[in-house]
Order: structure tokens, then sequence, then C-alpha cells
């Protein structure tokens, strides 16, 4: 009799749940803050979230079809979320041509170049965004002020965002009611922090993700912030609320491929990314550290993994 043994790479989860089920479980759960972000930029946010959903899902096909000459895979959604989160962070005014740039880098490098689903070692939307920030810079911080229902796209009106301010030592006029609602400007997906709890309520509930490395980032990046910028608790919370944290704290860093297997090895990667995003928004020359931080510790998750392990069933503790 013969029987296979099918050995595929990482991520390895024992339950119901498929490739398939959770990508587009995610995609659900970023519905709400995709609906703020139509509601606040109008037009802009529709044709940059279509082009980079296209174009990834185009250089996908294309590369696993002529290149790498296996069956294309875009049905299981992974595409989709990567072009989902690409455009999440970059402004609602970037043009087409940049966002069709960053999703080749991102599908190209930062996953088929490693092999595709399961065997990329940083999350390839972020290898996206931080290519089209150091490459077009002026783009990629030029920031559209929310102007509900927008019908204006490369044209509409620009400002500095909350962090950008704080970052000059200059007053934030913005409530925390505006961080909460959106409107503030930034990335098209990282502005409305209850829209983004309302997806991670929807993926604890649906157990798609586990709470460890959202909620170490969070209470690091406070604690730390609360620490360095001299006990100031609103500040500290303004930290949380503005820029790419919640974004990247619930969707980015919480990628299965790219994060630690176990609690404890979750908890110590996102005590570094906590602490990364606020040293380099306080001390580096970006506003916004997140993105930067979540690589670093991607890079650091094999190591996490090799030192930080389940106990062996059956493992007497000596």
């Amino acid at each position: 009799m013969s029987q296979n043994f099918i050995v595929s790479p990482s991520p390895h989860v024992h339950s119901g749940n498929s490739v398939s089920k959770c990508m587009y479980g995610v995609l659900i759960a970023l519905i709400p803050a995709f609906l703020v972000s139509l509601y606040c930029f109008g037009i802009g946010a529709l044709v940059v979230t279509l082009t980079s959903v296209l174009a990834c899902v185009l250089f996908e096909y294309l590369i696993q079809k002529y290149l790498l000459k296996v069956k294309p895979s875009i049905c299981d959604g992974s595409a989709i979320l990567t072009g989902v989160l690409l455009a999440f962070n970059v402004p609602s005014n970037l043009p087409i041509w940049i966002i069709i740039i960053g999703a080749l880098v991102a599908i190209g490098i930062g996953k088929m170049t490693f092999g595709g689903l399961g065997n990329n070692i940083f999350n390839p939307a972020l290898v996206g965004r931080v290519f089209l920030l150091i490459s077009f810079p002026v783009q990629m911080t030029t920031w559209p002020v929310p102007d509900p229902l927008s019908m204006n796209y490369l044209d509409a009106e620009t400002a500095a965002t909350p962090l950008g301010l704080m970052k000059q030592g200059l007053p934030v006029e913005a409530m925390t009611t505006d961080m909460l609602l959106g409107n503030i400007g930034g990335s098209l997906g990282e502005i409305s922090a209850i829209a983004l709890l309302i997806g991670f309520a929807y993926m604890l509930i649906r157990r798609i993700i586990t709470w460890h490395i959202p909620v170490s980032i969070l209470v690091t990046a406070f604690v730390f912030s609360f620490l360095v910028n001299g006990f100031d608790a609103e500040g500290a919370l303004q930290q949380l609320l503005l820029g790419g944290m919640m974004l990247g704290a619930i969707f980015m860093a919480t990628d299965y491929v790219t994060s630690p297997m176990t609690p404890r090895g979750m908890i110590i990667y996102g005590i570094g990314i906590g602490l990364l995003t606020i040293i380099i928004r306080r001390y580096g020359a970006y506003p916004e550290g997140m993105s930067f931080a979540i690589l670093i510790m991607n890079a650091a998750t094999p190591l996490i993994n090799k030192y930080v392990k389940p106990k062996r069933f059956g493992e007497v503790k000596k």
C-alpha cells in the first residue's frame, strides 16, 4: 500500500482553518477601515486600493505561471490581501504608476523571490511600502486632508500629519475623537483607530489571530512613550492612535509567516516592535517607525523561534 507523506512550508495551524479562510477573514476585518477611507478620501481611496489589488494579483499570476512554472494560487486571497495592505500604507493621492511599482516590489521581491506564500521572510506589503518611501519620499509623504466623499484624486488638498507636527515639536490640534474616527491626515487605511479595533475584535472572535502580538506592541509602545516623554499619558495615547501603530500592530505584525509561532515568542516579538517604533519616532529621521520596526523584527523571527520553543510532549522539566 502506497501512502504519501506531504511536507509543506509554514504557516502550520492545527484547526479547521485554511489559508484562503484566514486571508478572506482578514479582508473582512479590513472592511470598516476601508469604508472610513472611502468616506474621508473619496475617489482617491478607491483608485489606490483597486490599482494596488489588481497589480498584486496580476504580478503574482504572471510570476507563478511564466517564471516559477507553477500553478497560480491567486484564488487563495493572499495577493488580494497584500494589495489591500499596501494600499492602506500609502497616501490616497499616490500616482497609479508608483502604486504599480510598489505592487511589483511587494509581490516580486517581498514574496515570490523567497518561493511564495509560506516562505517569505518579510511582510510583502511592508517591503513594497518601505521601497516606495525610500524611492519616492516626496510622493509618499504628501498627505491629503480628509475631504468627505471627495472626487479629487491627484489634486487633493494636502497638509502635515499629526505625527509630522509632533516630530517638529509643533502642537497637535487634532482631538482624540478625530484620531478615533479618522478625521486626520495619513495613509488611507490607518486614520481611524475605531475601525481598526473593530477589525481586531472580529479577528479575535473568529480566532484568526491571538491577542499576544497586538497587545504586547500597544502596551509596550504606550509605556515606553510615557517614560521617554516625561510621563505624558496623553502624548503616549496619541502615539497609539496616530500613524500606522494600530494598522501595523493588528494587521501587519500578525502575519502568520513572518511572526513567531509560540505565545511567548509573540510577546517578545511584540515588545521589540513597540520599543523600536517609539525609538524611531522619537530619535530617528522619520516621524513614523512602525514599518521599519516590523521588518526588523521579521528578520529576528527565526532567532526567536529557535530559542523560544514549546515544551515537547512528555518532556520532564529538569
